[in-house]
This record gives C-alpha cells, sequence and structure tokens, in this order.
C-alpha cells in the first residue's frame, strides 16, 4: 500500500493551522481588522502622497500617520455625537415612576400568575413578585457584583488592548502597502505562488467591494429608521435609528435585535412622560418602521450588494449565513459572507475541475 506522506502532512498542517486560528482568535481579528483600515486608508494616504509645496514633498511616513489620524476621528465622532443621546436616555430612565408602573402592572401580573399557576410553572404558595424579588436577591449580591466589577475591568483592558493592537497594526499595514500581502505569502508554498497571488488580488477587490456596499447598507438603513420614526414624532428617532442600522451588520437576526432595543427605548421614554397608554401605539409604530425599512433592505440592498460587491444569489447567501449561525452563532453569521467568499475564490484556483466550484465561482 502506497502511503502518500505529502498528503498527510498537508492535513496535519492544515488542522495544526485551524486550531491554531482558534486558539489565537482574538490575535487573528486583531490583524484582519487591521487589514481592513489599511484597504479604506490606502486612498488617503496615497492623497496626502501628492501635497507638495514647491521643493517640500510629505514624507510617506507622515502620510500614513495622518491618514489614520482622520479614520481615527471619523469613527471617534460618529461614536462620541450619540454620548450625549444615550446619556439622556439614561435620565430618562430615571425619571421614570416606577411605584406608579409598579401599580399600573399589579392586575397583569395577577393574571399572568394564575397562568402559571395552572400551568405548574409557580407554587400556590408563591407568588411572582416574590419570585422575581428572590432572583434578583441571588443575582445582586456581593459575589455577583465583585464578579460583574472584575468582567468591566477585565472588558476595559481587552477593549484598550484591541484598539492600540488595530491601531498598532494599521500604521505598519498603511505605510507598506505590501506588508499584509507579503505577510500571507510567507505560508503560501512556493509552487503556489502565483495562485496565491490571484486569490490575495480577487479577494483583496471583492472584501473592498463587499465592506463599501454593507457601510452603505447601514448607512441606509440607520437614515431610513431614523426618517420614519421622526416622522411620527417617536422619541429617541436618531438613538432607535443609530442602533437598529447598526444591528444590520448581523445578517437576518439583527433586525429583530435592533427592533426589541427600539422598542425597550420608545417604551422607557413613553413611561418617563407618563404615557402609559401610547406604550403600545409607539411600540406598533417602531416595530412597523423595522418592518418597511428591512423589506426596502431585503427587497433592494441585499441582492444588490450580494450581486455587485461578492457576486454570489441571495439564496446561496442566506443558506450560508444558516450554516455560519448553527456552527458558530452570531460570530459566525456576521463573517460568513467574507469568509464564504474567500473559499469560492481559493476553490476555483484550485479545484476549478469540479461542476459545484464551477457553479458557485462563475461570477467571480
Amino acid at each position: 500500500m502506497n502511503i502518500n506522506y505529502r498528503l498527510i502532512g498537508g492535513v496535519i498542517a492544515s488542522l495544526v493551522g485551524i486550531y491554531l486560528a482558534w486558539y489565537f482568535a482574538d490575535i487573528l481579528v486583531y490583524v484582519l481588522l487591521a487589514g481592513v483600515l489599511s484597504f479604506i486608508g490606502h486612498p488617503l494616504v496615497r492623497l496626502f502622497d501628492k501635497i507638495q509645496f514647491e521643493k517640500f514633498k510629505m514624507p510617506h511616513t507622515l502620510s500614513t500617520i495622518l491618514a489614520l489620524i482622520v479614520m481615527i476621528v471619523i469613527i471617534a465622532s460618529l461614536f462620541m455625537a450619540f454620548v450625549p443621546i444615550i446619556n439622556r436616555q439614561a435620565q430618562v430612565i430615571g425619571s421614570i415612576d416606577f411605584q406608579y408602573l409598579s401599580e399600573q402592572l399589579q392586575k397583569p401580573l395577577q393574571n399572568v400568575e394564575h397562568k402559571l399557576v395552572e400551568w405548574n410553572m409557580l407554587d400556590d404558595h408563591k407568588t411572582l413578585e416574590n419570585s422575581i424579588a428572590l432572583e434578583l436577591e441571588s443575582l445582586v449580591n456581593m459575589t455577583s457584583i465583585k464578579n460583574l466589577l472584575g468582567n468591566v475591568v477585565g472588558l476595559a483592558g481587552s477593549i484598550f488592548i484591541g484598539i492600540f493592537s488595530v491601531i498598532f497594526m494599521a500604521f505598519f499595514f498603511l505605510r507598506d502597502d505590501n506588508l499584509f500581502y507579503n505577510g500571507i505569502m510567507l505560508f503560501v508554498p512556493t509552487k503556489y505562488e502565483d495562485k496565491g497571488a490571484i486569490i490575495l488580488r480577487d479577494t483583496r477587490h471583492l472584501l473592498s467591494r463587499y465592506f463599501v456596499g454593507l457601510s452603505i447598507e447601514l448607512l441606509t438603513m440607520m437614515t431610513l429608521i431614523t426618517l420614519g420614526l421622526t416622522f411620527f414624532n417617536v422619541e429617541s428617532a436618531l438613538l432607535i435609528g443609530f442602533l437598529g442600522g447598526l444591528m444590520n451588520v448581523i445578517p437576518y437576526l439583527g433586525p429583530i435585535i435592533g427592533a426589541s432595543m427600539g422598542v425597550l427605548i420608545g417604551a422607557t421614554s413613553n413611561l418617563s412622560m407618563g404615557s402609559y397608554d401610547d406604550i403600545v401605539p409607539i411600540s406598533s409604530i417602531i416595530i412597523g418602521t423595522f418592518v418597511v425599512a428591512n423589506l426596502i433592505d431585503n427587497m433592494v440592498l441585499q441582492p444588490l450588494i450580494y450581486s455587485t460587491s461578492v457576486k454570489a444569489h441571495p439564496i446561496e447567501i442566506f443558506l450560508i449565513i444558516l450554516m455560519a449561525g448553527s456552527l458558530a452563532g452570531i460570530p459566525g453569521m456576521i463573517l460568513a459572507i467574507p469568509s464564504y467568499t474567500v473559499l469560492r475564490i481559493v476553490a476555483k484556483q484550485f479545484f476549478n475541475q469540479s461542476k459545484l466550484v464551477q457553479k458557485i465561482t462563475e461570477n467571480i
């Protein structure tokens, strides 16, 4: 029996590579984010490189720093613009008359309590109010508070390290156009360098188009939701529109999360003003606005983005997202389309004899 040691070695190396990518997933994400920023920032660097005053020519390193600063300022400004809105929303929640709200909810809670007793989900000698109080008491204790503080501190540290790492690597990727490319080519065998170069070129082209299209989709959804809610005079329309549009980064599941957050924000805004009877109408308006906006997204924006950027059929994308969601949850759904795009490009170069590969890569 002939043993193909090269094939076995290739499989082992692939498995080791997959394990290392999983084990160092955080670092891999930092590198990829820095790579995406470099793709976006290269036109800015080239623009600054053209600046010239008589004999003075803009140094390439300074152009890189300026481009990076511009991107950081834009991203930070977008988030800082919503800090006052979020602060106002916190003040709104703090002004709710919880005593009156408790009185209003007493009768509905009693009805729910009777149903839970009938369904043997609650003991006769217990009340729903006491059960909720016990659960809250078990959650809010010193141990939980210590764990929460520890998690917050750990999260803050991780965010700082992540931001610093992305900015640090993005600077060098921007300064040297070929650094990211050369880093990947180090892992490509010599005899496959030509195909590797084609894969990287096509990947950069398609992913750049995808990220631009995704950005347009998110901005469009933010605008549609905000305008729709503003038309109906819904409080915190801008905040709901921002969060609702941002959640669209999660395919299919994102609009549901965004609508839920929107209803919660809209309900708390009305509760703070004592408009308890308007909660249902406002919630209906928010849900209706999200439905209309996402119909436009599903029928116009997504088919346009998928067909022109990653060049895949919407049904094909839908199935891939479902499978990715089953394997890795929400992170899998977010990364499904970029990962599938890269896999199609690789398959086209190495497995183009397969009819399936020929079919799914015929447009790239």
